[in-house]
Order: C-alpha cells, then sequence, then structure tokens
C-alpha cells in the first residue's frame, strides 16, 4: 500500500464538490441469515470479518484505506489491501455491509465508503457487542459523512504517528451550560507528556451550503462551554485544545475571517487549525497552524507542536 507521504493529490478527497450526490455501490436483493450462519459455519466469514465490523461499527464510515490502517495499527494479518477489499466484497455480497461513492460534475470520486448493513447488525450483537447501528443513518448527506471520514483520518494519524497518543473518543458530548445544550464534535483525542493528559478536540468543517452562518452557530456553543468551564466539564479535567480541521489552505484562511469579523474569539484558548492533506505527513509536528497579526495584517503561521511528534 501507498504510504501517506507517497501520496500525491494536492486536494483532499474529503472536500466538498459542486452538485455532489452519494451513490449507492452496494447489493440489492434478499439475503437469509441462514445464509450468513452456513457461510460462519463453512468458515467463509471468519474472525477477521468480524474485525472488520466491530470497526466500522464504532467509526460509522470508513474507506477501505482507513480499515487497512486500523487493521494494521491493532496488528490484524491483513496482509495487502487487496486481501481487504476481497474480504469487504464477501461482507458486501451477503448484506453485512454497505458502501457509497461519491458523484458531482466533476465525475466519481476514487475511494468507496463502508457502512453497516441490517444484517452486520445482528451478527455484533450476537456476539455481545453494542451496535446502535439504525437504517437511518445510511441516509446521512454527503457533507456529514465527508465530515466524519475527514474526522477519522485525523484519529487514525494521530494514534499511528504521535508517540504521546494515549486515547481517543469519537463524537464526545460536550454541553454548553448556560444555553443548556449538547453538541458533538467529530473527536477529542488525549495525550499524555510527562503523566499529564493534554486534550484536543477537533470541529470539522465543510464547504457546504450555508456553512458559515453554520459554523457561526456552533462557535456560539464552543464560546458557551470553554467561558464557563470548569475542571470535569464533559469528562475534560483541564481546558481542551480547540483544533478546527478545514479542506484546504484557503479554507482555514476563509475560517479565520469568520471567526475574526463575527467576533467569536473564546479568551481561554487560541484557535489552530489543520488541514486533511497535513494529515499525511510522516510527522504531524508541522500539522498546526495559527494567525499572527503583523503590520496590521493577519498572516498565517505554520506551529511547530513538538508534543505531536
Amino acid at each position: 500500500m501507498v504510504s501517506d507521504s507517497e501520496i500525491k493529490t494536492t486536494v483532499s478527497p474529503f472536500r466538498m464538490r459542486e452538485g455532489e450526490i452519494k451513490v449507492f455501490d452496494g447489493k440489492d436483493g434478499y439475503v437469509s441469515m441462514n445464509q450468513i450462519v452456513q457461510k460462519i459455519n463453512l468458515g467463509h466469514i471468519s474472525d477477521i470479518h468480524f474485525k472488520i465490523l466491530e470497526l466500522i461499527n464504532k467509526y460509522e464510515f470508513l474507506t477501505s484505506r482507513q480499515l487497512f490502517l486500523l487493521l494494521e495499527n491493532e496488528k490484524n494479518d491483513i496482509k495487502t489491501q487487496d486481501k481487504l477489499n476481497n474480504k469487504l466484497d464477501q461482507l458486501i455480497r451477503s448484506k453485512i455491509l454497505t458502501r457509497y461513492y461519491f458523484t458531482s460534475t466533476e465525475g466519481s470520486g476514487i475511494y468507496r465508503v463502508y457502512c453497516m448493513e441490517k444484517m452486520g447488525k445482528y451478527l455484533l450483537t450476537s456476539r455481545e457487542i453494542e451496535c446502535k447501528w439504525q437504517p437511518s443513518d445510511n441516509a446521512k448527506p454527503v457533507e456529514m459523512i465527508k465530515k466524519k471520514l475527514a474526522g477519522n483520518q485525523v484519529v487514525i494519524a494521530y494514534m499511528r504517528k504521535v508517540k504521546h497518543f494515549s486515547d481517543f473518543k469519537l463524537k464526545p458530548v460536550i454541553t454548553a451550560k448556560t444555553l443548556n445544550k449538547q453538541f458533538k464534535p467529530i473527536a477529542s483525542i488525549d495525550l499524555e507528556v510527562n503523566r499529564r493528559k493534554v486534550s484536543f478536540v477537533f470541529e470539522v468543517i465543510r464547504r457546504n451550503d450555508d456553512w458559515e452562518n453554520k459554523l457561526v452557530e456552533r462557535m456560539n456553543l464552543w464560546k458557551d462551554f470553554y467561558d464557563n468551564f470548569v475542571p470535569g466539564d464533559s469528562g475534560f479535567l483541564s481546558i481542551p485544545q480547540l483544533v478546527f480541521v478545514c479542506e484546504d489552505d484557503r479554507h482555514m484562511a476563509e475560517t479565520f475571517k469568520i471567526l475574526v469579523t463575527k467576533q467569536l474569539k473564546i479568551d481561554k484558548i487560541n484557535f489552530y487549525y489543520t488541514t486533511d492533506l497535513a494529515q499525511n505527513s510522516d510527522s504531524l509536528t508541522k500539522s498546526l497552524y495559527d494567525f499572527v497579526e503583523e503590520n496590521g495584517k493577519y498572516k498565517i503561521r505554520n506551529v511547530e507542536a513538538k508534543i505531536l511528534g
């Protein structure tokens, strides 16, 4: 498999494209549970297939590349991407998983997105593995799926490349106390440095319709959370660092401009920014950015974060 640093694309595969739609690429028709049980009894569906199911259940939407990296990180002997793709095809044909791809006026996307199917939920439940999947989950719009894919990529990158990586949580529940509302960023990641925990929370932003106004609404929740933070709030013992995951460099500047013009600064923290493609570097020490004022103008600055080494 091509390593992250060898990926030559200059645009994020998880960016929004004009007129983009999600296209079903799974299997139509009916497969009975008896047929699936027979495949299990014959060894055609084995423990590695169940491990694939568990990961997709946990991360909700994954590309085959992301899935391969997760399996490899957990020391599963999957050998090659092609072998994984064969196992995914087996699960698709049995309607245990399903998949989609994205198409737009620019053409079809280069990757497939894998997610749960009803039979997959039944199989996990039979092994007493919690599965909260509902059929409506697969009806989520392109924007929400791409946000999840971009967030999963960040988690996988930190997991594989940051030596201080300790733990993570997908879609942690954050409470804005004054507004009495709960919301969920895409992920939180804990690092442990000299027995001290440092937490990051990631807000993934896509250029979907009306994204600027939605960002303002979201930041009002974040501002409420940070302005009223005390240790223990939403499970954080200390103030977590907020990182905006943007589509590209220009999108970082667009996001920063909205935060400045709408006066959404939060006094207790500095804002940091990153992009989808920044996660492909061999080291994440230079994956974060901020904006500084020089001679009355704001300038983007690459932050060297040794903690991410």
